[in-house]
């Protein structure tokens, strides 16, 4: 219904500008195939080989039938498979299809046309210039685009997501927001039967309209003499009024351009309005909460943002009032904005603020698929990624949480690239990625510098300690001295008359986000060349030097000492292949000197990046590169390999896995990484289903019955109940200090029923 209503609001907007003109007709016909003029409400006229096509009209194909259609102006080929529904809609400079559900064949021609092109469903957006590409949709929320030749961009409206699909690769786009690209094989795309040529007879047209849809003639009908041409020696089932097959000269051939939609030079624009909403719970500080999510999504040319508007409430009804206290802290309205973006990473210059995932540099050497959304909802990151493409020069920089920057700093990288020309492909990049304070990883609810693990009262800006633990604060300046238990007695009294108990020692300032900082940083060149491109068969040889450092850090109370680490990594040769568009592998050797391991920065950096432990009675800290590297990795080098492979099962099954192996004189350390995704298609009333594991720089990644501080799995899986409606299990765990030295699993579950309007 919402659907229907944005596209009647969609097309009054545009009313002015659908005049009755034909802007395409049908060119082939067989069974059952209906038109539902513009105006109408049922598809009552039975389609006509040569009928005209009106701007607004809809066309619907049954169970049996297939059809075809051509536009006039730059002779753009639709082929309608059987189970079709979907509309036509122009304006001065957009052509839309307007796709309801069912299978096109698209021949996109760039000759003679100055309108863009789009195909729109329910969940995504295809821009296209000019390619050959099939889109299927299916009624429950699942859409394919699967690319033939050139190239395309499809668009997920629910998360904001894009990717471009070349020849051999298909996009898969649901109502839950998620977008990937993947191979595609010869069979994935549909049938393509023959279809006749739109010709230009000599001789007048006879395009009767049913007296019911139409009572008249629009003028441009009555003056377009236009014929069909059969290519095919068929006899057309229809009945006598259809339009003599006549001879003419040959149409021109159709070329296609194999260029991405270029939004600033009038580029399709992603639909204007977008509604999720989710209804489930999550589990927010240990307490269970149901939520109530609305996720909006505009578009404005080139600008879109998107929000998450979440209401909170505990098994009382009570609202979790924290999240919207904007009056006392208006950073929470940060919170709300899911993403703010301009253009796309194909455009001269783009900007997004908000969500970032799968942020890699160069060849991952330092930061590979970094992503600041691991913790959502629980932690809320405001990341910030620009970047530019000017000729043969290119740059992007990102800061990973902008709320750091107030709690000493953030993840920040940057990358230039040179490509020396077309004929001469070869690369040249350089990266440089900071962590200005790892410090800042540490959760600090009140925002008073102390961290919750350290602070007596988490939720009070102005008090801390507690030695004796009754609840009492003890001496804080600004506090009313009267509710001091200054002599940690326990009996919650200030003693006028006796005075301070000066033998008792109340616990020292705790550490303070304010007065430490720790310090990663580092650097790497990349070079790059494509040895073999072609549509079977692809090789890349790359290499690439890094280097590493972290700068000594103590604390005056102790609980933070670290000594001063650095090293280098190079990978000479890198090779990366695909075969079919099936089958990628990536090879590597790799040689590191000190404290260094290959993508330090990853996609669980945010989960290591600082962590607590206890020792003792006491809490102390280490960061990431504390628990990877030792006291003597400075002094040792080591060597290895570095692999991975990507396979998709004929279309059943996508897999993913990477595996590394460094061998030093002092230890061995491994990595292990899967990810594994099914179609979704093709399982009833599943809308997805998708697992991952992930354990770097462990001695042994496989001893799954010994978790430790690198260990990350999840799954999330969709059970489809109604057309747009589905229910979401996303799961996720990692492990972390218990406070008595042993690792506990951190567990977070979302589970919310997504609705696509």
């Amino acid at each position: 219904m919402t659907r229907s209503l944005s596209f009647i609001i969609t097309l009054l907007l545009f009313l002015p500008q659908l005049q009755a003109e034909v802007i395409a007709r049908l060119v082939k016909v067989e069974g059952n195939v209906y038109f539902k003029r513009m105006g109408m409400e049922t598809f009552s006229e039975k389609a006509k080989l040569g009928a005209a096509i009106l701007n607004g009209d809809a066309i619907k194909v049954g169970e049996t039938g297939f059809g075809a259609i051509m536009y006039l102006d730059d002779r753009t080929i639709i082929k309608i498979r059987e189970n079709t529904k979907f509309s036509f809609m122009e304006t001065q400079n957009t052509r839309t299809v307007d796709l309801t559900h069912g299978t096109l064949l698209n021949n996109v021609n760039s000759e003679g046309r100055t309108k863009s092109f789009r195909i729109q469903t329910p969940v995504s957006v295809a821009s296209v210039k000019g390619t050959q590409f099939a889109a299927i949709v299916s009624q429950t929320g699942v859409d394919q685009f699967i690319g033939k030749e050139g190239l395309f961009e499809v668009l997920n409206m629910i998360s904001g997501e894009t990717v471009a699909v070349g020849p051999g690769q298909k996009a898969i786009s649901n109502a839950t927001g998620n977008l990937v690209q993947a191979p595609a094989s010869p069979e994935d795309y549909p049938n393509d039967p023959e279809v006749e040529e739109y010709q230009e007879p000599e001789i007048e047209d006879v395009d009767e309209s049913p007296e019911e849809t139409r009572q008249e003639k629009s003028p441009e009908v009555q003056e377009t003499p236009e014929k069909l041409k059969s290519v095919e020696s068929e006899e057309v089932p229809e009945t006598p009024e259809e339009p003599e097959q006549i001879k003419s000269e040959e149409s021109p051939e159709l070329e296609e351009t194999p260029d991405i939609p270029d939004e600033s030079a009038g580029g399709t624009p992603p639909k204007p309005f977008g509604m999720g909403m989710g209804i489930g719970s999550v589990t927010l500080d240990g307490v269970l909460y149901n939520q109530l999510a609305l996720r909006p999504e505009i578009n404005i040319g080139k600008i879109g943002f998107g929000l998450d508007l979440v209401l909170y409430l505990d098994f009382e009804g009570n609202i979790r009032t924290e999240d919207w206290d904007i009056a006392d802290d208006p950073s929470k309205l940060l919170d709300k904005i899911l993403y703010i973006k301009y253009g796309q990473k194909t455009d001269p210059l783009w900007v997004k603020y908000g969500s970032i995932e799968g942020m890699t540099l160069g060849n991952g050497g330092l930061l590979n698929s970094y992503s600041n959304m691991m913790e959502f909802p629980t932690v809320r990151r405001i990341g910030f990624n620009t970047g530019f493409n000017y000729g043969p020069v290119g740059g992007e920089l990102f800061f990973a949480n902008l709320k750091d920057f107030s709690r000493g700093g953030t993840l920040t990288g940057l990358r230039a690239t040179y490509t020396v020309s077309e004929n001469f492909p070869l690369t040249l990049g350089i990266n440089f990625v900071t962590d200005a304070n790892m410090f800042s990883g540490l959760k600090d609810a009140d925002d008073d510098t102390y961290p919750d693990v350290f602070d007596d009262f988490p939720d009070s800006s102005n008090m801390w300690n507690d030695t004796d633990g009754d609840g009492i604060p003890d001496p804080h300046v600004g506090l009313d001295s009267a509710r001091w238990d200054i002599d940690a007695d326990g009996d919650n009294l200030y003693d006028y008359g006796v005075g301070i108990d000066t033998s008792i020692l109340l616990k020292a300032k705790p550490f303070s986000l304010e007065d430490n900082k720790a310090a990663a940083k580092g650097y790497s060149i990349d070079i790059g060349y494509p040895l073999f491109t072609g549509k079977i068969f692809n090789l890349d040889v790359y290499s690439e030097y890094n280097s590493l450092s972290f700068p000594s850090a103590i604390t005056a109370d102790s609980t933070f000492n670290r000594i001063e680490r650095s090293g280098t990594g190079i990978t000479v040769p890198g090779l990366r292949m695909s075969l079919f568009s099936i089958l990628k592998l990536t090879v590597e050797y790799r040689i590191a000197d000190g404290s260094f391991v290959p993508s330090f920065f990853d996609q669980s950096y945010d989960l290591t990046r600082v962590v607590t432990t206890t020792v003792g009675d006491s809490t102390a800290i280490m960061t990431k590169d504390m628990f990877v590297f030792d006291e003597n990795s400075n002094d040792f080098s080591s060597s290895g390999v570095f692999g991975s492979a990507s396979l998709n099962l004929f279309d059943l099954v996508s897999f993913t896995a990477s595996y590394a192996s460094m061998v030093s004189e002092m230890d061995t350390i491994n990595s292990f990484n899967m990810f594994i995704n099914l179609n979704a298609d093709n399982i009833p009333k599943v809308s997805t289903a998708t697992a991952y594991f992930q354990r770097n720089n462990d001695t042994n990644p496989f001893d799954f019955e010994n978790p430790s501080e690198n260990t990350i799995m999840g799954y999330r899986v969709g059970y489809e109940m109604s057309k747009g409606v589905s229910l979401i299990w996303d799961f996720r765990q990692f492990y972390r200090d218990d406070g008595t030295g042993n690792l506990e699993p951190i567990k977070q579950t979302t589970i919310e029923t997504s609705f696509n309007f």
